[in-house]
C-alpha cells in the first residue's frame, strides 16, 4: 500500500510529462501515471506497477485522497489521452475504456472495457488494425475510434473516424464523416476539445498539416460528424473551446477569455461576437453630456447678456 501511495504521489508530477508525450506522438493515445479521469468524487488512475510488467487501475477519492479498490492488469494499459486530458469514462460512470500502451503504432491496437464500480474487466476488444480512442457515447453503447490509414507507419496525421458497437463487439461498417466533405481521410492534429453537458456532442479543434484550423463536431448518439473550417490563426495553442447558451453556441476564444469567434450549433454558421464594451450606453452617456454642456453654455450666455444689460442701464442713469 505504501508503494501504491508513493506512486500516486508521483503521478501529479508525471502528468505533464505524460500528457506532452501523448500529444506529440499523434492525435490521441493513452497516458499512465497522470491525474486520471473523474466521475463525481472518484478519480481513476492507471499506474505502472513496480515490476514494470503490469498496470494498476486505482480508485482515488477527490475529497480526502484516500485510495479505494485497485485492479491489477497484466501488460501495459493507459487511460485514453485527449487534448482535454485523460478520458474513457462514460457519462454515467459505469464503463471505463483503457487502451494498450506503447510508443507509436507498433502492433494492432487493443482496448479493455472495465466496470469501475465492480473493478473488474468486462471484456477485451481488438478491432483489428491501428486505432486510438476518440470518444464514447453517453450510455457506452458505441466507442468511437480513430483508425490510422497508413497502417504501421508512424504517420498519425491521416486517419478516419470509426464507430465500434460495444454490444455486438464489432466495428460498424463505414466511416464517421461529414457528408458534405469528399475527402477519403481526415488530416490534422488535435489541439483542444470540449464535450456537451450530457456527453452527446464532442467538439475538437484540429490543425491541418497546412496550418488551417477546423472544428470536428462528433454526435456520439446520432453517429454523425460535421467539419467546420475556421479562419487562419497562427496561435492555435492559445485557443480554447467553451459551450454557451445551453449548448447552442460553441465559443472559440483565447485562454485569457478574450473572444475570437463563435459557431452556431446545428447550422454551423460562424460569427464574431460583439465587443463586451457597452458602446451603446457610452454613446448615450456622451450625448447626455454634450446636451448638458450645450444647456450650460446657453445659460451662461443669457447671464452675460443680463449683466451687460444691467451695466448699460446703470451707465444711462448716471448720465
Amino acid at each position: 500500500m505504501r508503494k501504491l501511495l508513493l506512486l500516486l504521489g508521483v503521478a501529479a508530477l508525471m502528468a505533464v510529462v505524460s500528457a506532452q508525450a501523448a500529444a506529440a506522438d499523434g492525435p490521441m493515445f493513452v497516458t499512465q501515471d497522470g491525474t486520471g479521469t473523474a466521475y463525481g468524487s472518484l478519480r481513476y488512475v492507471a499506474v505502472n506497477t513496480t515490476s514494470g510488467h503490469g498496470t494498476d487501475l486505482v480508485e482515488v477519492s477527490t475529497k480526502d485522497r484516500s485510495v479505494g479498490p485497485a485492479l491489477r492488469l497484466s501488460g501495459a494499459w493507459g487511460l485514453p489521452y485527449t487534448p482535454a486530458g485523460a478520458e474513457g469514462l462514460s457519462h454515467d460512470g459505469r464503463t471505463l475504456v483503457l487502451g494498450s500502451a506503447g510508443v507509436g503504432i507498433s502492433s494492432p491496437s487493443r482496448f479493455l472495457v472495465v466496470s469501475p464500480r465492480q473493478m473488474k474487466v468486462v471484456r477485451t476488444s481488438s478491432p483489428g488494425g491501428y486505432f486510438s480512442y476518440d470518444a464514447l457515447s453517453p450510455d457506452a453503447s458505441r466507442l468511437y475510434l480513430i483508425q490510422y490509414t497508413h497502417g504501421r507507419s508512424q504517420d498519425t496525421s491521416h486517419y478516419i473516424v470509426r464507430a465500434y458497437d460495444m454490444r455486438a463487439h464489432r466495428l460498424i461498417p463505414g466511416k464517421i464523416a461529414d457528408r458534405a466533405e469528399h475527402e477519403k481521410a481526415m488530416a490534422g492534429y488535435a489541439m483542444t476539445r470540449t464535450t456537451s453537458a450530457g456527453g452527446r456532442w464532442v467538439y475538437t479543434l484540429y490543425q491541418k498539416p497546412s496550418g488551417e484550423p477546423f472544428v470536428h463536431a462528433l454526435d456520439t448518439v446520432g453517429r454523425a460528424a460535421y467539419c467546420i473550417d475556421l479562419p487562419k490563426n497562427h496561435a492555435l495553442y492559445n485557443l480554447a473551446l467553451t459551450l454557451r447558451d445551453h449548448g447552442r453556441t460553441l465559443a472559440v476564444h483565447w485562454r485569457s477569455g478574450r473572444p475570437w469567434l463563435q459557431v452556431a450549433v446545428g447550422s454551423w454558421r460562424i460569427s464574431y461576437p460583439r465587443s463586451s464594451f457597452p458602446w451603446a450606453w457610452a454613446g448615450a452617456g456622451i450625448g447626455c453630456a454634450l446636451a448638458l454642456l450645450a444647456a450650460a453654455g446657453l445659460l451662461l450666455r443669457r447671464r452675460r447678456g443680463e449683466k451687460l444689460e444691467q451695466q448699460a442701464g446703470q451707465e444711462l442713469g448716471l448720465a
